[in-house]
């Protein structure tokens, strides 16, 4: 295919988006979000959507990886897991084929700042999912024998996850050299020494400190009316009681003072190199530029570090990025590449470094950054057509900012400028607020 019809297909394709996209955005989302506080301290926000006969159901609680001690890592993560593992009324592996047999499906997700949970049903069936939700929130068994037998599944998943990965190990690596202070510096799942330690104990004094309705937010999407649900809302979950606010996380990373760097060598094929900077959350006016920012560096392939290290210098087999916008605090700015055979990750650390460099020193075309800007808005407001992801972008803004702050991304989008990109990456894009991490492959052990 020649590129005019490349470019022509990729022009036809943007406008279409954004065609769609201006159709979803009719409606105000945010507007349409009705908010209440019972009085234990559960933050309900429910958003009608009756485009199809489908509810989604979402219980978020503010604790992640970010909320552990050094010695318990991995605490939030494990408990996620034992959440289907039986309560006083339902046995291990219940709710799942509870939710199953009525036609549902079912998850959970941990990260550095929440525990996620949701069920999706047919919308005359939505009220079980409250039901259940209630029952573990207060009432989990946590039998020793599931604790036991559970921690073994966890450690294989990371053993899967992270230490037979060396890409997943590097990143790994890399946010324990970057994060010196803050408990960003900890993996999700905990570190292996820790899991292998964990006891009922921990687990339980977690769950009894952040598994309260004052600590939790329940998000309802979909086909409902919301003076029907709120009742049952209150009925089901009002009646847990209160409990003591948990302790807050106080620690703040210090201004980076020079680059830091690492080696590991494991296992592997090729090298890889990471480069991470620390930024600003979506609290901070400056998260717009650094959204537009990133996807112009790292946006897919047509962005300027795949074309440039893939494409046109053959440096790397893939290459990438993104920017770790929505957390409680700030987090960094990752860009990454796999080095091609024959090349070194010295020459991919230069190419890496010459696209910041170049946003430095040049404006982004108009042309470039109103594509950016539009394949953004497009995406944002497409992701909307799906009550889940309605429901997932409600929850996380409300844990990590307040929902309301998800109304100020497409204008801050919108107003972003050419010399915006060049003051932010300026200001943080610098070799001195980087941690740099180079995969070295070693060859397997006999």
């Amino acid at each position: 295919m020649r590129d005019g019809m490349r470019r022509a297909i990729a022009t036809a394709w943007t406008v279409l988006l954004i065609i769609l996209a201006q159709g979803l955005a009719g409606a105000q989302v945010t507007t349409r979000v009705k908010e209440s506080v019972l009085e234990n301290g559960l933050k309900v926000l429910l958003l009608e959507e009756h485009k199809a006969p489908v509810v989604t159901v979402h219980v978020w609680y503010r604790v992640g990886a970010r909320n552990e001690q050094p010695g318990t890592t991995g605490l939030s993560h494990f408990l996620e897991h034992m959440m289907f593992k039986g309560t006083s009324k339902l046995g291990a592996g219940q709710f799942s084929k509870a939710v199953q047999k009525n036609g549902g499906r079912d998850n959970a997700f941990t990260s550095d700042d929440y525990t996620g949970y949701f069920e999706t049903f047919a919308s005359d069936r939505f009220e079980l999912a409250l039901g259940l939700e209630a029952d573990r929130m207060r009432g989990l068994l946590l039998d020793p024998k599931e604790v036991e037998s559970e921690k073994k599944v966890v450690m294989e998943e990371r053993r899967l996850r992270t230490e037979d990965d060396p890409v997943s190990a590097l990143r790994e690596a890399m946010g324990a050299v970057a994060f010196g202070v803050h408990p960003y510096r900890q993996p999700v799942i905990g570190w292996m020494s820790d899991i292998a330690a964990l006891t009922r104990e921990d687990l339980v004094h977690h769950y009894n400190t952040y598994y309260v309705p004052n600590n939790a937010v329940l998000i309802v999407v979909g086909d409902f009316k919301s003076d029907e649900v709120l009742p049952k809302v209150q009925r089901l979950l009002g009646s847990i009681a209160r409990s003591p606010e948990p302790p807050r996380v106080r620690a703040v990373e210090p201004e980076q003072r020079g680059e830091r760097r690492l080696v590991l060598k494991k296992e592997a094929e090729l090298p890889f190199v990471f480069m991470g900077y620390h930024v600003p959350d979506l609290k901070h006016p400056d998260n717009f530029a650094l959204e537009v920012l990133a996807y112009i560096l790292s946006g897919g392939k047509s962005a300027r570090i795949y074309k440039s290290l893939v494409y046109e210098k053959q440096l790397a087999l893939f290459a990438g990025g993104g920017y770790d916008r929505e957390s409680i605090d700030p987090n960094l700015f990752p860009l990454y590449a796999s080095v091609m055979p024959g090349k070194t990750p010295e020459e991919v650390e230069r190419a890496l470094t010459a696209e910041i460099e170049r946003v430095k020193s040049e404006p982004v075309p108009d042309r470039e950054l109103e594509k950016a800007k539009n394949q953004i808005e497009a995406g944002f407001l497409l992701g909307q057509d799906s009550v889940f992801n309605l429901a997932r972008q409600l929850a996380e803004y409300e844990i990590v900012a307040g929902w309301r702050v998800w109304e100020a991304y497409l204008p801050g989008i919108r107003a972003v400028k050419a010399e915006d990109l060049q003051r932010v990456a300026k200001a943080y894009l610098t070799p001195d607020n980087r941690t740099v991490a180079v995969l070295v492959p070693t060859k397997a052990q006999k």
